[in-house]
């Protein structure tokens, strides 16, 4: 069953058409990633789905449910969540007490102290559990994030450029952590330009282009897509 549908869904600001009749499926279980040139509407649609903008037409189905005009508040206790590109960790607090933040309004005691002590086991963050989080690379912070919007086990968890100023080696460790999620049932759509990120963890892919769905397939069909080449993918190689 489709954990997530939009259906003809337009987002216009003034006269500019940003988002263009995107019909977009995930299905409960995959991993989808969305990539697109600059200003191709990945964003908007992304923010679509998480209720920060309001559509101008068109419907987003989640789990059977119409949640078109939720506020995001609404569709992250229905089981959506989401790591932004720019880390938003608090800085002058430890690894665990961020994650003590994440989790305290459902867990408490020995509950909450052991899914902490998971989470820093599958984020790979134990021996960084005191130190600031303010302390950490670009790359631990980025995990650190993930690690807070999956604490309360979310259906959808939406990553926003979740590689963006990483090493490759970092991009890679990114890109077995959200393959982990995946393993363990979460269904994850994320946007990314890192089309190695892309090609290690997409099952399936959507291009945008002016703000509409240009193609979509598996990672080997978008690639041997000539015209995604033309518009993107000789783009990021140029």
């Amino acid at each position: 069953m489709a954990l997530l549908q939009t259906q003809a869904l337009n987002k216009h600001f003034g006269g500019l058409h940003v988002t263009n009749a995107v019909d977009l499926t995930l299905e409960q279980g995959e991993i989808h990633c969305l990539i697109g040139p600059n200003g191709a509407g990945k964003s908007t649609l992304f923010r679509l789905i998480l209720g920060e903008h309001r559509p101008s037409s068109g419907s987003i189905t989640f789990a059977g449910e119409d949640i078109t005009a939720l506020h995001s508040f609404d569709r992250i206790r229905r089981g959506i969540s989401v790591k932004f590109q720019v880390p938003g960790v608090f800085k002058g607090l430890s690894v665990r007490q961020n994650l003590e933040i994440a989790l305290q309004r459902k867990q408490s005691g020995a509950a909450l102290r052991g899914r902490i002590d998971e989470l820093l086991e599958f984020l790979g963050l134990k021996a960084d559990a005191r130190s600031l989080a303010g302390s950490l690379s670009h790359g631990q912070k980025q995990w650190l994030e993930i690690g807070m919007a999956i604490a309360l086990e979310p259906r959808l968890l939406l990553l926003d450029e979740p590689t963006a100023g990483m090493s490759p080696e970092e991009t890679h460790a990114t890109g077995e952590l959200v393959r982990r999620l995946n393993a363990k049932g979460m269904t994850v759509l994320a946007v990314e330009h890192d089309m190695a990120f892309v090609r290690q963890v997409a099952h399936t892919v959507t291009v945008l282009h002016l703000g509409k769905v240009f193609a979509q397939g598996s990672i080997d069909a978008i690639v041997a897509d000539e015209r995604v080449a033309a518009i993107y993918l000789g783009q990021a190689h140029a």
